[in-house]
């Protein structure tokens, strides 16, 4: 008898075999639990405290497992699915979780009798029968049609917390990406969402008081308020990315000086300096200035005595925002200003007062590239939870622009997807008709999940849908997510946009078909230090890559 090899180290952990497929699908089903309330109108709120001691209230099936820390590696990688989806299509995040966790609960009847590879090789032919089937029941519509853009938009932010106040994010959501869409050819349109829209949280007012700007906003003042205008209609602007001070040494600089005179003659320099500059810039008779660094008070001095105002320290994505919605182009040196730098497509400039601070408005532009959504209500949290299904409803709205196909809400594209794989499985040979029989029985998760959040009887609710879809007469019969009823989708206008949808079934069975193919899950493993590398952990050094981050230090 041999004496035991140990190959891995005492401190690793190492379990394999079909007690690992058990794990991993369980894990995934507890994510899933977690959202499964959160899905469809009646969906409830979860309340979460995150580290430190902020609290979020939410139904955003990402926003929710952002938050969660867990433990289990095949939960964290069930998150990750939500985020993918979130920063894809920026809807469905809870449809995906759900989906993924049911595909592997129907994977646990027979994970022990079939290989795992030959189940997912079913689930991939599943996936894409089903994809097949989304594009023959897809509908496709005119983007510019602001009724059905705003019906869809309402169907889709209707499950949301915001969806009680009727068209008001849903217009403000076409509103933005309207205005900030560009053509890139061939009749498509992009819009960029993280870039060129910013939505400005201000508490205080009504959520009635939020609307979309037609230009830009931002959380600064006048550099010397009494002197300079903060009203001004029609202004030239002159965005800069240079400071207007005089450039000091890098680091000490000794000056040695012989006589007195040189030292005001060093000081007179350095007027002349700023002085010349300053005049560099008025040459062009701007009304405002914007510069993202410095700006020095005898700069300030020269510029007020013209009637222009100023304003410094300006981040830079919020100064790239400007340029887009004026049409100025940001100089880096003064000296090099032309007249077309110069933005005249704002029709107000002008500085408000909201509750104890001030903001400055670029507005009334002519054709803005870039827009600012401001939203107003009672709390933080409440604004907060707006500003999460606002992205939601925007990410809508640019997928329709991008690809304008709807296909049926309320459970009806699961619903006729999963009787189509009902009926091509009795044409499948082998031992795959199992597993694809499941996968189309999975997809009914979430017309269940919906009609269980109602509150209605589910086993009858479900016998009747899946009676009316069998027979493949009308893919459009769906749960009525409010009340429960069996209804048609077209004539209530519950549409759900092509991409998402699509995207949701890929990555739920993709992710499911990874899940399952895992069969050894080996933890403790300690990250190796380098030879001679101490304990410590080295200092974090900032880059520029950083230093660009909308964090930056108040004024």
């Amino acid at each position: 008898m041999h004496a035991p090899v140990l190959v891995l180290q005492d401190s690793l952990k190492r379990e394999s075999g079909a007690k690992v497929r058990y794990a991993v699908i369980q894990a995934a089903k507890a994510v899933a639990d977690v959202v499964r309330t959160t899905l469809g109108p009646r969906s409830m709120l979860k309340m979460l405290l995150d580290a430190q001691g902020g609290i979020v209230v939410t139904n955003d099936g990402n926003a929710i497992l952002r938050e969660l820390d867990l433990a289990h590696p095949a939960a964290k990688s069930m998150i990750e699915l939500s985020r993918t989806q979130d920063q894809e299509v920026g809807d469905g995040t809870t449809s995906v979780i759900i989906l993924a966790g049911e595909m592997l609960h129907v994977a646990d009847a027979f994970i022990d009798k079939i290989h795992p590879t030959v189940i997912c090789r079913a689930y991939t032919k599943a996936l894409e029968d089903a994809i097949a089937v989304l594009d023959k029941i897809a509908m496709p519509i005119d983007a510019q049609d602001r009724g059905i853009m705003l019906g869809l938009v309402k169907s889709c932010i209707g499950t949301k917390f915001t969806g009680q106040f009727g068209d008001l994010i849903a217009d403000l959501a076409i509103d933005a990406t309207a205005t900030v869409g560009v053509e890139i050819g061939q009749g498509l349109r992009d819009v960029d969402i993280k870039n060129y829209i910013k939505v400005e949280k201000v508490p205080g007012g009504q959520l009635e008081d939020s609307r979309v700007l037609k230009g830009v906003m931002i959380n600064k003042d006048v550099v010397a308020p009494g002197k300079m205008r903060r009203k001004i209609v029609n202004p030239r602007i002159i965005l800069l990315d240079c400071p207007i001070e005089y450039k000091k040494g890098e680091n000490q600089t000794n000056a040695e000086l012989l006589k007195e005179e040189d030292w005001n003659l060093l000081l007179k320099m350095e007027e002349e300096y700023i002085e010349e500059m300053c005049m560099q810039i008025l040459k062009f008779k701007p009304d405002v200035v914007i510069t993202e660094k410095g700006l020095s008070d005898l700069a300030c001095h020269y510029l007020s005595k013209h009637g222009v105002s100023a304003i410094r320290r300006l981040r830079k994505t919020d100064n790239n925002r400007i340029a887009k919605a004026c049409g100025a182009v940001i100089v880096n040196r003064p000296d090099e200003l032309q007249e077309s730098d110069v933005g005249t497509g704002a029709g107000l400039f002008e500085i408000k007062k909201i509750g104890d601070e001030y903001f400055a408005y670029i507005v009334d532009c002519k054709d803005p590239k870039a827009c600012t959504v401001l939203l107003r209500g009672a709390s933080k949290d409440l604004l907060n939870e707006v500003e999460r299904n606002l992205q939601d409803a925007m990410s809508v709205a640019r997928n329709i622009i991008k690809n304008p196909k709807l296909v049926p809400g309320g459970g009806a594209t699961e619903l006729t997807v999963s009787a189509a794989l009902k009926q091509k499985s009795s044409s499948i040979e082998g031992i795959e008709k199992w597993p694809y029989e499941a996968a189309a029985i999975a997809f009914e998760a979430i017309p269940r999940t919906l009609a269980q959040n109602c509150g209605v009887n589910v086993i009858r609710t479900m016998t009747a849908l899946q009676g009316k879809h069998a027979n493949g007469e009308n893919a459009w019969i769906g749960i009525d997510g409010t009340t429960g009823s069996i209804t048609d989708m077209k004539e209530r206008k519950i549409w759900d946009a092509y991409n998402v949808k699509a995207q949701a079934f890929k990555t739920a069975i993709e992710a499911a078909c990874m899940l399952l193919r895992i069969d050894d899950i080996v933890s403790g493993i300690k990250k190796k230090q380098a030879p001679g590398a101490s304990g410590s952990s080295k200092p974090k050094i900032e880059t520029e890559a950083d230093a660009d981050n909308e964090q930056i230090l108040p004024d």
